[in-house]
């Protein structure tokens, strides 16, 4: 598969594709009215840092106790009904008079319930793609991630002005019932990958045989730790520009849908591998000038030019997809969102405490810092013939149920 006209040919790929746009819009908008709602209220970096990423760390508990059912359960049904869950929840964190304490308790259930959106979504994905494909469909629905966030930051900042926080997440809310519908009404029927009933104890089993081999452990380092700590500086652009945060944010959009563009339809797999530490290297590089309190346009074409580098995510997850049997891929999948998500918090709540300290362009310079080191401690470790070979997971499968 090369072209993306065989890719949207392909049966439920493209319901998909729209169901997963119309849920990072829904994402995006409410995000960034959380965020803003809850710095009027506290003026505190750290909180409006934490409301947007903070409950990316309840992702590990959702990794922990529900990833099992990413395989066990049908698709459709599944993504239908969360997207309708995660539309109450916007609702409910709109209601006039409800507190910054209820605002974070609705946020961290609602990223519970996100692990195991992650593992069906791409589990998904990587099955109604033929072999050979999952490269481009993921640089494809990363694009639409990055496009749905350079309209969602862009219109959640008018939204914001003109309708309020609150009003902007009732829009997010009627944008996940939109996802929900699309994803019901577009996605086929399809049995679940694995037989079986899901468990906390079959998801804890699962996850300690995918993190077993040491290549694959370091290929989930590499995507969650370098990735959440640059999340940590743009945790932070809203304490570092209040008026400009989502003009900010829009750019790293940019950034991100160019790279995914780039990396997805243009580079071979054989320049992938040479450009993939260069990539990651550059996650975090330009997040150094912030040091200087830069201009808002110098600050724009650093975001930029550093969210390109988010395709060096993509690359490690080819790499991920080439080390785990395809009876794992949705649990694999699922874990690696979670990690990476739940880290993305971290680096939030580390960034926001950095922040409090001394002041937010401090604070993304420094987790910057760490971002570079961490990569560069990581490289030896990820060269192509450190994880070439598919490490051997389960002596014995379990049964497979088979697709329609």
């Amino acid at each position: 598969m090369q072209t993306y006209r065989e890719l949207f040919r392909v049966p439920g790929f493209t319901s998909l594709f729209v169901a997963s746009s119309a849920r990072t819009a829904a994402s995006t908008v409410t995000g960034l009215a959380l965020g803003t709602l809850v710095y009027s209220a506290t003026g505190s970096p750290l909180l409006s840092a934490l409301v947007m990423f903070g409950p990316s760390l309840a992702q590990l508990a959702g990794a922990s106790l529900l990833l099992s059912a990413a395989d066990r359960i049908p698709p459709r049904a599944a993504l239908a009904w969360l997207s309708l869950i995660f539309a109450a929840g916007s609702f409910a964190q709109a209601l006039p008079g409800i507190g910054v304490g209820a605002i974070f308790a609705v946020s961290l259930a609602l990223g519970v319930l996100s692990a195991l959106g992650g593992g069906v979504q791409y589990g998904l994905l990587n099955e109604i793609l033929p072999p050979g494909g999952y490269m481009l469909g993921r640089s494809v629905v990363n694009m639409s991630v990055g496009l749905m966030q350079i309209v969602g930051y862009a219109a959640g900042g008018l939204l914001v002005t003109v309708m309020s926080p609150r009003g902007t997440l009732l829009a997010g809310a009627a944008l996940y019932v939109l996802s929900g519908c699309v994803a019901y009404l577009g996605l086929p029927r399809r049995a679940a990958r694995v037989a079986g009933r899901p468990s906390v104890a079959q998801t804890w089993r699962n996850n300690r045989l995918l993190l077993a081999p040491v290549p694959r452990r370091y290929v989930y380092l590499a995507l969650c730790v370098p990735n959440g700590l640059v999340v940590g500086c743009e945790s932070l652009f809203v304490s570092y520009s209040p008026r400009h945060a989502g003009i900010l944010f829009a750019c790293t959009a940019v950034g991100m849908l160019a790279g995914d563009t780039l990396a997805g339809r243009f580079v071979s797999r054989r320049w992938r591998d040479r450009l993939g530490p260069w990539m990651r290297l550059l996650l975090a590089c330009p997040y150094l000038v912030f040091i200087l309190h830069p201009s808002l346009a110098l600050a724009c074409g650093a975001c930029a030019v550093a969210s390109v580098g988010y395709s060096a995510t993509l690359m490690l997850q080819q790499r991920l997809m080439d080390l785990t049997p395809n009876r794992l891929s949705g649990h694999a999948l699922g874990l690696h969102s979670s990690c990476m998500l739940a880290m993305q918090g971290v680096g939030a709540a580390l960034a926001g405490a950095i922040a409090g300290w001394t002041s937010p362009a401090a604070g993304i310079t420094v987790m910057a810092a760490i971002s570079v080191a961490v990569t560069l401690a990581l490289a030896p470790r990820l060269r192509p013939a450190a994880t070439s070979q598919r490490p051997a997971i389960s002596p014995a499968p379990e049964p497979v149920r088979p697709g329609p």
